[in-house]
């Protein structure tokens, strides 16, 4: 039977198990042996689930994962996001629906740090919801700001998802990190415009909060300083070419344990908290990454992503359309996938295409991680919106899906900016050399 049948056949196969529940490292690694046993012999598939896992576990470069996951658990549990978010709010208050313009632009200081999407949406949650729940804000004005802004999180650097994305294509992490920068800034413009313009519609979603002197927002940014002197450590030196990105992640660890310190926050229940929160994230990243790798070398072998760039390559068709489709079939799959798995799972096959089109790889990782985001905030799955229901139990789920619509919207703009307009991503990263 041909290889390239055998191969989608294998493809099937996976997708059913994994919507009858099995794990998907465990899958993945499944279809890889499989498909390995298949095409060479029993020894070859053996040879892979003997020597993958502790090639990727034991290597140098991968300790970035851990030590990027351990920075934002430790951050996570500093508690700055409140200071954060009253910085923040001073800075723009007197602006029409500046709450819910400062928990954006929270999320996005958050995010720079923590590199966790969930995490900015549950800190943001706990801290920014209170406070428009006093000024009376519209809850689905305030539950979608939240929900929205959290996806930041994995956009702005350092991100996880890019981690990932670099290692699956062998690119530099360092120069998708700046890609992701200037894509991140105009998001959260964009959903700052998005709130202006409800806010506009309907005055008495965001009743308008008191003014604060100059001086008095000068002072706010105090508060803020630990944090932009961490984000400017470990972003900038990746960028100066100071710290390779793993050298930058220990670095990371090592400033944000300081400000849990500063902050008076570090108790033995905290830093038990942060290993053990860590560890367990880790653990089910590595357990993803290393079935991917496994599945990765059954594709290769089966020559499937070079025949379907192939196939695809010889379509009637503009490469924009086939972005335009791939991204499609990604914002789909946010629907009913998590983030991190849809990453590992389709990185193989579509990344192969994009580069037979010629299309910049940064490039297309910062989309694919933009798209990525969409899913967290569009049902069924919707992690983000099932946090907020999580802390605000009063609100119907139903009601938050209907507060993201607009910021849905924003997500899809600017990706249409970021496809028309390729610069706003590699700006940063062709300064690198």
């Amino acid at each position: 039977m041909d290889l390239f049948l055998i191969s989608l056949i294998g493809l099937v196969i996976l997708f059913l198990l994994l919507f009858s529940g099995m794990p998907i490292g465990f899958g993945m690694a499944l279809i890889g042996f499989c498909g390995a046993v298949y095409i060479m012999n029993a020894g070859a598939g053996f040879n892979v689930l003997g020597i993958f896992p502790y090639q990727y576990s034991a290597s140098y470069n991968f300790a970035v994962i851990p030590l990027f996951v351990l920075m934002g658990e430790i951050a996570f549990r500093s508690g700055f996001g409140r200071d954060l978010y009253a910085s923040v709010h001073k800075v723009l208050a007197g602006l029409p629906g500046s709450l819910a313009m400062a928990t954006v632009g929270a999320c996005a200081f958050f995010g720079a740090i923590c590199g966790s999407s969930t995490a900015t949406a549950a800190t943001m949650a706990s801290v920014a919801l209170p406070e428009m729940k006093k000024f009376k804000y519209n809850m689905r004005l305030a539950t979608g700001t939240i929900a929205s802004g959290g996806t930041l999180g994995i956009l702005i650097p350092p991100s996880i998802i890019f981690v990932l994305y670099g290692i699956m294509t062998e690119q530099s992490i360092g120069k998708l990190f700046m890609a992701g920068f200037l894509p991140g800034v105009l998001e959260a413009v964009l959903y700052m415009v998005t709130i202006s313009i409800l806010v506009k519609i309907h005055p008495d979603w965001a009743p308008p909060a008191p003014r604060t002197a100059v001086k008095e927002r000068i002072l706010a940014l105090r508060n803020t300083w630990p944090v932009f002197v961490l984000f400017i450590v470990v972003v900038g030196g990746i960028y100066a070419g100071i710290f390779t990105p793993t050298e930058a992640s220990a670095v990371g660890v090592l400033g944000a344990y300081l400000i849990m310190l500063w902050r008076r926050q570090f108790t033995r229940q905290n830093f038990i908290a942060s290993l053990l929160s860590s560890g367990r994230t880790t653990g089910m990243i590595f357990s993803i990454l290393i079935g991917a790798m496994i599945m990765n070398y059954w594709l290769g072998i089966s020559e499937l992503p070079m025949r379907a760039a192939e196939l695809v390559g010889n379509l009637p068709l503009p490469p924009l359309a086939i972005l335009g489709s791939i991204l499609l079939i990604y914002i789909f799959l946010g629907c009913i996938m998590d983030s991190m798995p849809m990453i590992l799972l389709t990185t193989p096959i579509f990344y192969p295409i994009i580069v037979k089109m010629g299309f910049d790889p940064i490039w297309f990782g910062v989309l694919v991680v933009r798209v990525v985001e969409i899913g967290l905030i569009t049902p069924p799955i919707g992690l983000n919106v099932f946090i907020i229901r999580g802390i605000a139990q009063d609100i119907p789920t139903f009601e938050i899906f209907k507060g993201v619509m607009p910021f849905f919207l924003s997500d899809i703009v600017c990706v249409i900016l970021l496809v028309a307009f390729p610069q706003i991503s590699l700006f940063l990263p062709s300064l690198m050399g």
